[in-house]
């Protein structure tokens, strides 16, 4: 379960034995089946969590009921409602597993403990929350420029392991687009490239 977060990390930074096998004491290891919960909106969000196997959505839920997606996890990703998981206050959306999925979970507490103790992982994390947030600026510069198709091609050409994992709508949830309208995107790809 460990394998790929070390895998993850030292893409960013070196590891000792010694740091790995401290870092393991940090996190506690926990399974989810298809959709249970790891964070319901409304709640403290008191993890941030690595997802080594499965896939997680974190997401709004309307009056409606209908989900705004705001993040897809797969493994290797980390999710949480960082505003949350910070600040002790309330979570503005839930996360879910759409797969049965593992996790790695580590307290705010036990964060702060791990970035002190193991002083490489506190640059490993600004380096990860840097790229988090280019890539949230990227997202919601794209929302309000790109065309649906841009939308749509910059996801298939990015993930395109991913999109084979999520329902059509959810996936439409996360572009901004109707389902309708994602449906009509493929089809015309499709036919673009007979």
């Amino acid at each position: 379960m460990y394998d790929i977060i070390f895998r993850h990390i030292e893409e960013k930074v070196r590891l000792t034995q010694a740091e790995k096998e401290l870092i393991k004491t940090f996190f506690t290891p926990r399974k989810l089946k298809k959709k249970q919960f790891l964070v319901v909106e409304g709640h403290v969000c008191s993890y941030l969590t690595f997802v080594s196997k499965g896939l997680l959505k974190a997401y709004h839920a309307d009056d409606k009921g209908n989900e705004h997606i705001n993040q897809f996890s797969p493994e290797g990703w980390w999710t949480s409602d960082m505003s949350s998981f910070f600040s002790g206050g309330i979570s503005f959306y839930s996360i879910d597993a759409m797969e049965d999925s593992e996790v790695l979970l580590i307290t705010s507490e036990n964060f702060e403990n791990l970035t002190v103790q193991v002083p490489v992982m506190d640059r490993y994390f600004r380096l990860l929350f840097q790229n988090s947030l280019i890539t949230k600026e990227r997202r919601l510069i794209s929302s309000h420029t790109h065309t649906a198709e841009e939308k749509y091609r910059h996801i298939l050409d990015n993930n395109p392991d991913l999109i084979k994992r999520i329902p059509q709508n959810l996936l439409a949830s996360y572009l901004g687009l109707s389902p309708e309208t994602l449906s009509r995107l493929k089809k015309n790809i499709v036919l673009g490239h007979q």
